[in-house]
């Protein structure tokens, strides 16, 4: 598992394309948050980091799609997927390396961003007058959403030999697990007698009571609960491949 993870984290730093995503990543919700009129903070005169918190999923799934789409999706094109399931690995830990290597990365993105909540901690009057327990939550539930994406796109990208397709496959669900769900929760006939169940089957209104500032265990549990069942679902897939 350890030999796929560095494998996994090394391949995809030694790209330039790796440094470029990680920088659009940075950049643009930094243009989000202090550039756009709409949303920048400059602007609004209060010191929150809520536009970034709600910006930041969607630049999350695109990324968690990007890194993950060439995990499997290559190597059945190349053809190297034999050479990998004939080694003294078993599917679990090729699966679950690859899972911690894209958590990683995105981790990895989201790192950078601490210097909004300092730079907020100064601006704001009087100075770190800030819901430290809601800029906390706010970041557990972009990590759990960051891992789903990342369990998501990887059993995209096992199923299709085609990074494209991998890569819009995995949008696709991430977008229905994140948004779809509660869409639906608005449609007038389950209005007031589903509408609940819809929009508790969506990861939105799980990584919003995160962000409220209290860990709410129902939430992390559904988390988990994501991460575990595509996981699985990746791993019968190689298991009926090899």
């Amino acid at each position: 598992m350890k030999a796929i993870f560095f494998k996994e984290v090394s391949a995809f730093l030694s790209s330039l394309i790796a440094y470029i995503a990680l920088a659009v990543f940075f950049v643009t919700s930094g243009l989000w948050l202090w550039v756009f009129p709409q949303t920048s903070i400059l602007e609004s005169g209060y010191a929150t980091l809520q536009p970034f918190f709600d910006f930041a999923p969607w630049l999350l799934m695109f990324l968690a799609s990007a890194i993950t789409m060439r995990s499997f999706a290559e190597e059945q094109k190349t053809q190297t997927i034999e050479l990998l399931l004939t080694r003294p690995f078993k599917e679990w830990e090729v699966v679950i390396g690859k899972f911690l290597a894209a958590t990683f990365l995105l981790v990895l993105a989201l790192i950078p961003t601490i210097t909004y909540v300092v730079s907020l901690y100064w601006l704001s009057t009087p100075v770190g007058n800030l819901p430290i327990g809601a800029i906390a939550g706010s970041y557990m539930g972009l990590i759990l959403l960051g891992a789903s994406f990342a369990s998501i796109g990887l059993f995209a990208s096992v199923i299709t030999s085609s990074q494209t397709v991998a890569f819009l496959l995995s949008l696709f669900i991430s977008f229905f697990f994140y948004y779809g769900f509660g869409a639906i929760s608005q449609i007038a006939t389950f209005i007031g007698r589903y509408d609940w169940f819809f929009e508790q089957l969506g990861m939105y209104a799980h990584y919003i009571s995160l962000g409220r500032g209290v860990i709410d265990s129902r939430d992390v549990i559904y988390f988990l609960s994501i991460i575990s069942a595509f996981l699985f679902f990746t791993q019968l897939v190689l298991e009926s491949r090899k």
